[in-house]
């Protein structure tokens, strides 16, 4: 039986940071029993698959259980970063949001 799915913003909130080309955004869940949700649902391989679109080069996660939050870091993501991207959003605030409206399993 497949299990439902739903926003990943229902059960966690996000951050981003930028680096150059390079994108931080960290996926904080909101309640301790939805952290290994994360964990088995936030696969690297997912990650870049969902930004796609932009055409990064790597995602590398960072596990935090202390926390309760996942950190991911994507390369090439930001079109050159602040100085170089004619994009809008150049920092990718927005990006958060992206990735917080992807579907994922819950239990």
């Amino acid at each position: 039986m497949k299990k439902p799915s739903t926003p990943l913003y229902e059960i966690a909130h996000a951050r981003t940071g930028d680096k150059g080309s390079r994108s931080n955004i960290s996926v904080i869940a909101y309640q301790a029993k939805d952290f290994a949700i994360l964990q088995r649902e936030l696969t690297t391989e997912k990650v870049k698959a969902h930004f796609g679109f932009r055409s990064p080069t790597a995602v590398k996660r960072y596990d935090l259980p202390h926390l309760m939050a996942l950190n991911f870091v994507i390369d090439d993501l930001l079109d050159g970063g602040v100085n170089l991207s004619l994009n809008l959003d150049s920092h990718g605030k927005s990006l958060s949001y992206w990735l917080l409206a992807m579907k994922i399993e819950v239990d």
